[in-house]
């Protein structure tokens, strides 16, 4: 059964959570669980392409290829067992504990995360003067999939454009409608998501957004007019970056595009499609394959997919499918933008639609 958090000194001379500083290996070691496992355990298969970064602290396990022939075994305490276990992508060997073996398993993308802005980018969210309130929001914000794209002078610059906005508890931080101009981030307090889908139809709440997470986004993306309405349901604050700050710190390096040349090879080795127009849209005319979520779903659909699956989004031109890239890519997918959208697609490969 997984330990309760563990005290982060276990970290010592452990490759490379040991090149951490103290903030981000407490956060780390918040996530982390030990486990102390029998003789026999399978850790991973051969092949395997799973979000875990995993050491023997003690006992013994065993890495077999059944590919190349070889063996090996990495001892707790050993140098070997400074280094992760077969730690490459998919996994070279099948990993068996060879006898009671104690295990450290930590997750691989927030260990990438953390040594990115702890490390390549320079920044420790202690170099910020405020409080814990000032911290956490960069905190959350540095944990996004999305930031590990970005050239780490991004980083620091993204932090110096943030300013910080009070919010007032039923004050409409954003309306339907209304032309976007910043992006937001809530530093304190609660946000509702609500839409109005018809003239004659009444609002309808599509999400609730807390503390860390970030809205505003689709407008600067697809330059659209806002699609929701974004409501506070508490007093407190938000952070917010401006659209040109936006698009060139975050939005151009963040999202991946991919021409009808190099889709087709992606859905050939087991992408998944996601068409984010409207239903109505989607059932006119569609990639064969797809799936429909429309954009103005998608922060309610989102924890539906597969997180460990790549997607290609799209709608008709690009513009909404950006906006919907950027969203799935702040909550960990592996996504990419149909480039000029579903009309290119149909054009190189008239019998996808």
């Amino acid at each position: 059964m997984p330990s309760p958090p563990i005290d982060p000194n276990m970290f010592a001379g452990l490759v490379p959570i040991e090149g951490l500083n103290p903030e981000p290996r407490q956060r780390l070691a918040e996530q982390a669980t030990v486990e102390d496992l029998p003789a026999g355990h399978v850790l991973f298969e051969e092949g395997a392409a799973d979000g875990e970064t995993l050491y023997v602290l003690s006992g013994e396990v065993t890495l077999a290829s059944r590919k190349s022939g070889s063996s090996r075994s990495v001892a707790g305490g050993s140098d070997n067992a400074k280094y992760p276990l077969a730690n490459l992508k998919p996994r070279q060997f099948k990993g068996t504990t060879k006898t009671p073996a104690r295990i450290l398993r930590v997750d691989s993308h927030l260990l990438d995360t953390l040594l990115t802005w702890d490390q390549a980018a320079g920044i420790e969210v202690t170099e910020f003067e405020g409080d814990e309130s000032d911290t956490a929001w960069m905190r959350r914000l540095l944990e996004s999939r999305a930031l590990l794209r970005l050239p780490p002078a991004n980083i620091q610059a993204l932090f110096e454009r943030f300013e910080e906005v009070p919010m007032k508890a039923g004050q409409f931080v954003i309306r339907q409608g209304e032309k976007g101009d910043y992006y937001y981030i809530i530093k304190q307090g609660r946000c509702r998501v609500v839409q109005k889908p018809g003239q004659t139809q009444p609002m309808v709440a599509l999400a609730d957004l807390a503390e860390g997470d970030g809205f505003g986004e689709e407008a600067l993306i697809s330059q659209a007019p806002r699609n929701a309405t974004i409501a506070a349901l508490t007093d407190g604050a938000l952070m917010r970056l401006a659209k040109d700050d936006f698009v060139r710190l975050l939005k151009d390096p963040v999202l991946e595009r991919v021409n009808d040349k190099e889709v087709v090879p992606l859905l050939q080795a087991g992408a998944g499609l996601i068409d984010v127009r409207l239903e109505s849209e989607h059932q006119r005319a569609c990639l064969k394959g797809s799936v429909n979520i429309p954009l103005a779903k998608l922060r309610q659909k989102a924890n539906e997919l597969d997180r460990n699956r790549k997607y290609i989004v799209y709608c008709d031109t690009g513009s909404r499918s950006a906006a919907a890239a950027f969203l799935l890519s702040e909550r960990g997918f592996d996504v990419a933008v149909l480039k000029d959208g579903i009309n290119a697609l149909q054009k190189a490969n008239p019998a996808a639609a």
